[in-house]
Order: structure tokens, then C-alpha cells, then sequence
């Protein structure tokens, strides 16, 4: 039976007048993959921060595993200023950290053989070798190249993917996240999903990414009206229960109204004077009241289609070219959007899909070439962040700097507060600064922004972070049925799939691949392409295998289309080739039997890097021959 590692009893919390949970319990167990979910403002983050002892709780107990070690990635990590990579994901193991680095160092600059000897033995002794290989693996899948630059001048994403390589690289019992893959490429959450499904460790994580909870979660964990609901299966098993619970509670809640009907006409027919006859019914009816009153109703995001007009011409990129200093972001790139065309922008971070963005708004000019819009087009720009200069503003004050009154096609105005209203947005809230806004306020404050100006192209940059799973499932119908055009870059798989039809992937160096259909068919299609690829590979190198090693020495002597001197060429390539490889299979062998002195392992890696590369070259020369004779 699995042991637990932390259990959460009767836990309460609120903040002023506004109550959060109240009474949760659950456990936390060896093995279990747990996610929290629920809406932006249910309280997951500040339950996080709780089990994480960085906020106290109003009541409760939470349980400790004696000795039990954690890990967490907060959804805004900090770093000590001057702190360098290697020591970020090494923070708590800082003397290993230091002798990595002088290890490094001294390599780089050449050091005498005495102080890398000294160093090599200082690997040794902690195990440095294995840690800095798994480090190396670890921040490469992450796109972070280099151990030594200071973590302060990466980017907002680049210190999260390195706060992510620190989390999981840490020893621990339990692997906390918040929002794991904000700030990952497709690449690299796919990457992500099978590390932690191959963790034996337990994870407790919050995240929007629901092809992510589907594939990495074991029990589901909703924070919905003050309580905890717990649910042992992925996403899709939470979602049908979830359902049936919903149909349970929807029953029950109407016997209570009918209850409550009966009761309070009882209530009114009695006299007071036989009021203290009964006293058992009046403490049923204002039992039931409150339970009545506790129920709180799920808040809804209601979102109306424009429906303005859009003409048939509506973005050309007419052959753009961008690049920055040496790199290539687009080379005489080709597009024209078909009209209520919902395009898809996905590829590696920094290969370019942002850029696209900025030139089609005209944020940004292309090298050469241009971006054609059509006369009637309206875009609205929905980016990853408001504007610096809205900080200090009220919300009310945001939305009424487009205008005081909105018409969103259908008929029905709105004014600023009304729209706002429709987002979530208390007339309280409405009157606070922008700054004290969460993530997802933020981002449903945006989305306000840019329907106030009844566009008909919208163009969203990264639309899904933090924003919860009920926000995003209404805005998916939304954009399903938007009867404009929408482009739309995001690397959350199950929101591309539920709203493009056309996708273009950015692979770097310029690259894009068109592709027709939404992201789960772009990935069946690469799938079969890899699959012809590797039994194309496969029946080469068994053709090759097939061929004896001195089947050339025996006849290319004879073989006219091959001059005397490249026929003895090939023959003693046969034979280089041959030797070469026995060479490189018994340094595999030696090396991998853990038999060597650290000074051997270096002498061996060498000669195995030059046998490689040799046999490389001789090969690639056999083969130019080889094609040559047969021709």
C-alpha cells in the first residue's frame, strides 16, 4: 500500500470577506500523480502555497512524511543576483556546483595536468560525472545552452525552463509545479509529459494544459464550492464523473428548494404564540436555508460572436524575409488567409511565430517584402502582456479608453461596466488598479480590451496561460464559432486542436511548414513520415549489412568505370572500414565496464571521438566510390 506523504485535514482559508475553501482534506500518497484544478480565484495556488508552508492556513492540520523532501517550481521563480545556471539547478548542492564549474574552467583554459587531476578526483568523489551529464541533458531538451551565463539576463521563459531543470533534478519525495508548461515549446512539453510519467516519485502540479493532465495524471483533485473533490483517473475519467456529480447535486439541490417551499409555508401558517411547539421544524428550515445559501453558483464567462463584415482579401505576405543579426526567422516566406480561415502558429521558442505577429500589426518591418491587409479588415491584437502604462490604471478606466459603449454584432450593447461584468469582473474589482490583478484577470482583462474594439481578425499570442480550464473552454466555443478570421500562437495542444483548421509550424532557419488540419493531425502526419523514414533507413543498412566486407576487393579490380588508383582506394577502405569499426566496439565495451581510472576515461574518450570521426570519413569515401562503380 502506498505510503502517505502529506495529509491535508479540514483546511480553511480566506482572504477578508471572501472565503476560499473551507474544510478540505485530502492525501497526497508514494507514486500519485495529482493535479488541482478548479477556476482562477478557487484558491489552488494559495492551497499550494499552504501544503508549501509559505502561507498559514485559518484552521486545519497538514501532515508531514517524517523526513519528507521537497521540490517546487513556483509560477514566478526568483534567483540570487549574480547566480550563474549551473548554480541555479545546483542551488542545493553548492559544493558540487562549484567543482563542476572549476572543472569546466580548467578545461577550457588548458590548466595544468595536476590541478584537473585534483579536480577529476573531486568529480569522482561526489558523483559529479553523472550529475553534470544529467544537467547538460536536462537544460539542452530545455534550449539552455550554456551552464555559466547568469541566470539575470536570460529571459522571463529561459529562468523558468531553468527553475524547471532545478525542480527535477532535485532529490525529493515530491515534485511540486505550478504551471509546468507555461513557457515550454511543443517539443518540450511532450518531452516533459514523458519524464514525469516515468517518475516514480509524486507530483502535485496545477496547470491549463489538459492533453498534459490526461497523460501525466493519475487523480485529479477540483477545488469547486469552498470543499476538495477527489478523483483517482486522468482528466477524461475527472470529466465524466464530474458530470455525474454535477447531475446528483443538480437533484439534490432541488428536493432542498422543495423542502424549503414546504417548510416556509408551514413557517407562515403557524401563530407565533405556537412557535416554540415545533421548535425541531424551525431549526430544519433554517437548516435548510443555509444550505441553500452556501450553494454558490459556478461564475460563468458568456461570450457573443461578431458578427461585422469581413471582404475576401484579408492578410498576404507577400515573399517577407526577417532576420536577426545572423539569424533567420523568415526567407522569402509566402502566405495568403483565406477568408474565416482559423490559423494556427506553432514551433520551438525563438524560432520566429511572435515576429510574424508584430509585422502583420506592424509592430515590426520585414527585411524585404510585405504584408498586404485587406481594407476591411479589424484586428484585434491580444499579446501576452498589458501594457506597461496600464499598470497603474483602474480596470474600469482600461476598458473605457476604447470606448463607453460597445456593440458586439449581435444587437445588444454594453457598456464598459456591463462588458466587464461578462468577464468576471465585480463592480468592486472594477475599481481596482490593474496591478493588483492575478495572471488570469490579467488575460481576461485583455480579452476585454480587444473585443471592445469589434474586431474582425483576431490575433492571439499565447492566449491559454493562466487562464483556468472553464475560461478556456468558453473562449474555445467562442473562437469556433467567430465568424472572422483568427490567428492564434499557442503551444497548448488541446486548445489549437479545438480551434484552428489550417496550421503553420516554424521549424528555425527560416523554415515554415504549411500544413492543412489542426495540430493532432500534424503530428499523426509527422509520425508517418518518421515511421518511412526509419524502415527507409532500415532496409539500407540491412542492404549494406548484406554486402561482404571484400566484395569490392574481389571485383572492383576489374570494374573500368574506376581508375587504378581509386580501385586500390576502395579495396583499403574495405579494409580500414572494417578495422575502424572492431576499434570503436571494443572502446564502447571498455568504457561502459566502470574498470577505469579517470585518467583512462579521458584517454579512451579521446581515441573514441577520433576512431568515430575517422570512420565517419572513410565511410562517406566508400560510399562515394561505391556509387560511382555501379553507375
Amino acid at each position: 500500500m502506498a505510503e502517505n506523504l502529506i495529509g491535508i485535514e479540514n483546511v480553511s482559508k480566506r482572504f477578508g470577506d471572501r472565503e476560499l475553501f473551507n474544510g478540505v482534506s485530502f492525501t497526497l500518497c508514494e507514486g500519485e500523480k495529482t493535479a488541482l484544478v478548479g477556476t482562477n480565484g478557487c484558491g489552488k495556488s494559495t492551497l499550494m502555497k499552504i501544503i508549501l508552508k509559505q502561507e498559514e492556513a485559518d484552521s486545519g492540520n497538514i501532515i508531514y512524511k517524517k523526513d519528507l523532501r521537497i521540490s517546487y517550481l513556483p509560477q514566478n521563480p526568483e534567483f540570487v543576483a549574480g547566480e550563474t545556471v549551473i548554480e541555479a539547478v545546483l542551488r542545493n548542492q553548492k559544493e558540487t556546483a562549484k567543482i563542476i564549474r572549476q572543472y569546466e574552467e580548467a578545461i577550457d583554459k588548458n590548466s595544468d595536468e595536476a590541478l584537473i587531476l585534483k579536480l577529476t578526483h573531486e568529480m569522482d568523489r561526489l558523483n559529479a560525472w553523472d550529475i553534470e551529464t544529467e544537467i547538460k541533458r536536462t537544460l539542452s531538451q530545455l534550449g539552455i545552452k550554456n551552464l555559466d551565463e547568469k541566470v539575470e539576463n536570460l529571459s522571463g521563459g529561459g529562468r523558468k525552463r531553468v527553475a524547471l531543470a532545478a525542480a527535477l533534478m532535485c532529490d525529493s519525495d515530491i515534485l511540486i509545479m505550478d504551471e509546468p508548461t507555461n513557457h515550454l515549446d511543443l517539443a518540450m512539453v511532450e518531452w516533459l509529459e514523458d519524464i514525469l510519467s516515468n517518475q516514480k516519485k509524486a507530483i502535485l502540479m496545477v496547470t491549463h494544459d489538459r492533453y498534459f493532465l490526461d497523460r501525466v495524471c493519475n487523480k485529479i483533485i477540483e477545488i469547486a464550492d469552498l470543499q476538495a473533490y477527489s478523483y483517482i483517473g486522468n482528466y477524461s475519467y475527472y470529466l465524466e464523473k464530474k458530470e455525474q456529480r454535477r447531475e446528483i447535486e443538480e437533484r439534490t439541490e432541488q428536493h432542498l428548494r422543495n423542502a424549503y417551499r414546504r417548510e416556509i409555508e408551514w413557517v407562515r401558517r403557524q401563530p407565533q404564540a405556537r412557535g416554540g411547539k415545533a421548535k425541531y421544524r424551525l431549526d430544519r428550515f433554517q437548516e435548510i436555508e443555509a444550505r441553500l445559501k452556501n450553494k454558490r453558483v459556478e461564475e460563468d464567462l458568456s461570450l457573443k460572436q461578431s458578427k461585422s463584415y469581413i471582404g475576401s482579401k484579408i492578410i498576404e505576405a507577400q515573399y517577407i524575409s526577417k532576420k536577426f543579426d545572423k539569424k533567420v526567422i523568415l526567407d522569402n516566406f509566402y502566405y495568403n488567409m483565406a477568408r474565416h480561415e482559423k490559423l494556427g502558429i506553432t514551433g520551438e521558442n525563438g524560432s520566429g511565430k511572435t515576429t510574424l505577429l508584430k509585422m502583420i500589426t506592424g509592430e515590426t518591418k520585414p527585411d524585404s517584402g510585405q504584408i498586404v491587409i485587406g481594407e476591411t479588415v479589424r484586428i484585434g491584437y491580444y499579446s501576452q502582456e498589458l501594457k506597461p502604462e496600464e499598470e497603474g490604471k483602474k480596470v474600469i478606466d482600461v476598458v473605457k479608453a476604447h470606448a463607453d459603449v460597445v456593440d458586439l454584432g449581435t444587437g445588444q450593447k454594453f457598456t464598459a461596466s456591463q462588458l466587464l461584468s461578462q468577464f468576471l469582473f465585480s463592480p468592486s474589482r472594477q475599481q481596482d488598479y490593474v496591478y493588483k490583478l492575478s495572471g488570469g484577470e490579467r488575460k481576461r482583462l485583455a480579452l476585454c480590451e480587444v473585443l471592445m474594439s469589434s474586431p474582425n481578425l483576431l490575433i492571439l499570442d499565447e492566449p491559454t496561460n493562466d487562464l483556468d480550464i472553464t475560461t478556456l473552454a468558453i473562449l474555445e466555443e467562442y473562437l469556433a464559432n467567430f465568424p472572422g478570421n483568427v490567428i492564434i500562437v499557442s503551444h497548448d495542444r488541446y486548445f489549437m486542436d479545438k480551434t484552428i483548421d489550417h496550421l503553420l509550424v516554424f521549424k528555425g532557419n527560416g523554415i515554415v511548414k504549411d500544413f492543412p488540419g489542426n495540430y493532432s493531425d500534424y503530428r499523426i502526419y509527422t509520425e508517418v513520415e518518421e515511421q518511412k523514414k526509419a524502415e527507409e533507413t532500415a532496409k539500407n543498412n540491412k542492404s549494406q549489412q548484406e554486402v561482404p566486407a571484400n566484395s569490392y576487393k574481389q571485383k572492383n579490380p576489374s570494374n573500368k568505370k574506376l581508375s587504378y588508383k581509386e580501385q586500390k582506394l576502395l579495396e583499403q577502405l574495405n579494409i580500414d572500414i572494417e578495422s575502424l569499426s572492431k576499434e570503436k566496439k571494443e572502446l564502447e565495451e571498455i568504457m561502459s565496464s566502470g574498470t577505469l581510472s579517470s585518467e583512462e576515461i579521458v584517454e579512451k574518450s579521446k581515441r573514441f571521438e577520433h576512431v568515430s570521426n575517422e570512420l565517419d570519413e572513410k565511410e562517406m569515401m566508400w560510399l562515394e566510390l561505391s556509387e560511382k562503380a555501379e553507375a
